[in-house]
């Protein structure tokens, strides 16, 4: 089955970095590394095939400062996410 993900993110430099799965959860990550970002709103898509619906979808986003997670929701088969 193929999953599809749009995450708007607040500033660009954003590279997705895989998946993984926990307990039922389809958690897609992203890395945005560096010092200087555009002050843009940047939209990434991914498509995934995966074997089996997703419980929910987590967004995992991971910095020079930390990182955040947000959850995404679906809507007409697509699931969104941004970050805030």
């Amino acid at each position: 089955m193929k999953i599809v993900l749009e995450v708007t993110f607040r500033m660009g430099g954003v590279s997705y970095r895989g998946h993984r799965w926990e307990d039922g959860t389809l958690v897609v990550e992203f890395e945005r590394i560096g010092d200087a970002f555009i002050q843009v709103l940047s939209t990434r898509k991914v498509e995934l095939e995966v074997e089996k619906p997703p419980k929910r979808v987590l967004v995992e986003l991971k910095t020079k400062e930390g990182g955040k997670v947000f959850e995404a929701f679906e809507r007409d088969g697509v699931y969104l996410a941004a970050e805030f």
